[in-house]
């Protein structure tokens, strides 16, 4: 009997549930992924036309090595990668969970156990009885709401991996941006600090002034008003600079020492052109957020089939065998088989709000991906507009900075020879210091309007790109992500 139920309980369970299976048919809606509304050309101007080299690891292309540097401490030290991480291995293992639900089961016991009894004559007798057991059961997924479940846990993995993507495309957006704001911020330190000096020597020329009488009380008490605010301006740049140093810190995990002396050199970087496509919807699937949207979209379809198909009845198979035996008598084998039908009556109309639900969950789903997809438009839109007119901005910024400083030079020629006051070439000074201010600010903005364009445009990520754990290889990375 050991040998008999094996192999029968094997014949009688596989070929019934072949032809259940083959018989079956899925419910739900046939998911395709929708063509986003974008328009057919972008509508503001395209730097270099559109015909820039490639956006791959995009800070790597700035001429600042500290950049690319920084973003790699990031990448490997930054909670919220561990956390989309984590969240990748999570739906990778409700995945797997959804898929063995159309698996059959097999459980297996065993027990031993003594038993001291006393006869009528008053004996004692010591049994001991042995047993084991088999344990199978599948439920046939005749309306393929286990195939479904499996489909939405498997767009849900897809979007996980999105969303590292996307968090990685954020934080190294991030870090360049805090950087290159850094490095502007020193400049502007560098320039107030001398606008300090030179208003000091105004103020100290007014006092001169006014001691010997040329001057009212009331232009000296403006100088030191405006040397009180110069002075003020400086502190404020100042501690703008150390707190954007602990913002580099809190992004990279480095500590602040080590830091700095990383920062210890370097100006304000330049970044390489980029490819801008002709076609928006080509350039939005560059976007992993889009996709991540895309995804859970394709989550939310399935579940409508799996809720639709608890709407009608489930059938399951389960078999058993169990052989015990005690000493002197011989082993006793009994086995069960048999089907098992579940036919929904009456539940008050739960589980038809369950398709109502899941039928919802696809439309909101739907609308965020179509807002997603208007805001992935927006951003580009706006980059590209910011861009071209701080460019504009910039040449006009220098042409002002270069005769703000032709004038400072002639007015210290003159003052030199004796035909202009200390107070005028300060003056002159300060001219073309506000000429540089902002001309670094301007420079500032356009780098920071060049990230955001990175960033707009999916910073580099391409389709199928394998998420990473920090510190894997990208071996590595493909072998989980295919796993």
């Amino acid at each position: 009997m050991r040998s008999f139920f094996p192999t029968r309980l094997a014949v009688v369970l596989v070929l019934p549930l072949a032809s259940l299976v083959l018989a079956g048919c899925a419910v739900g809606p046939t998911y395709s992924e929708p063509a986003p509304a974008t328009p057919v050309a972008w509508q503001a101007v395209r730097p270099h036309g559109g015909n820039a080299g490639a956006m791959r690891d995009w800070w790597r292309q700035f001429d600042d090595p500290t950049v690319a540097q920084l973003v790699t401490l990031a990448d490997a030290n930054s909670p919220s990668l561990a956390k989309a991480w984590a969240g990748i291995e999570k739906a990778r293992a409700t995945l797997t969970t959804a898929r063995a639900s159309g698996l059959p089961s097999l459980d297996g016991s065993a027990s031993l156990s003594r038993a001291r009894q006393q006869s009528m004559s008053g004996a004692l007798a010591t049994d001991t009885t042995r047993s084991a057991g088999l344990d199978a059961a599948w439920e046939v997924d005749l309306f393929s709401k286990v195939r479904r479940n499996a489909e939405a846990a498997e767009a849900r993995a897809d979007a996980r991996v999105a969303d590292w993507h996307d968090a990685r495309v954020s934080l190294a957006a991030e870090v360049a941006d805090t950087y290159v704001q850094y490095r502007a911020c020193e400049l502007l330190a560098d320039a107030y600090e001398r606008e300090q000096a030179s208003t000091q020597q105004t103020e100290r020329a007014t006092a001169a002034s006014v001691r010997a009488g040329f001057s009212a009380q009331s232009d000296a008490a403006l100088a030191r008003a405006s040397l009180a605010s110069a002075a003020s301006t400086l502190i404020s740049q100042r501690a703008q600079c150390d707190l954007l140093v602990k913002s580099l810190v809190d992004l990279t995990g480095r500590d602040e020492p080590a830091l700095r002396t990383l920062l210890t050199v370097g100006g304000l970087p330049e970044p390489a052109g980029l490819e801008v496509q002709s076609v928006p919807a080509n350039a939005l699937r560059q976007r992993p957020d889009l996709a991540s949207l895309e995804r859970e979209l394709a989550a939310s379809s399935a579940e409508i089939g799996a809720a639709q198909a608890d709407l009608y009845p489930s059938l399951s198979l389960s078999g058993s065998v169990s052989i015990s035996a005690t000493p002197g008598t011989s082993a006793l084998t009994t086995w069960s088989l048999g089907p098992s039908l579940s036919i929904p009556l009456f539940d008050g109309g739960k589980r038809r709000a369950a398709v109502v639900t899941a039928q919802a969950s696809y439309q909101m789903a739907l609308a965020s991906y179509r807002q997603g997809v208007r805001t992935a438009v927006k951003e580009v839109e706006r980059s590209l507009v910011n861009l071209d007119s701080t460019a504009r901005r910039v040449e006009e910024a220098e042409r002002a900075d270069q005769n703000y400083r032709h004038y400072f030079q002639a007015t210290q020629v003159n003052w030199r020879a004796g035909l202009e006051s200390l107070l005028t070439l300060e003056e002159a000074r300060r001219s073309a210091l506000s000429a540089e201010i902002s001309l670094i600010t301007l420079r500032r903005d356009r780098i920071e309007y060049w990230i955001a364009l990175y960033k707009a445009l999916g910073g580099g990520w391409q389709p199928g790109t394998p998420a990473a754990a920090s510190g894997d290889t990208p071996t590595e990375a493909s072998n989980k992500t295919n796993s």
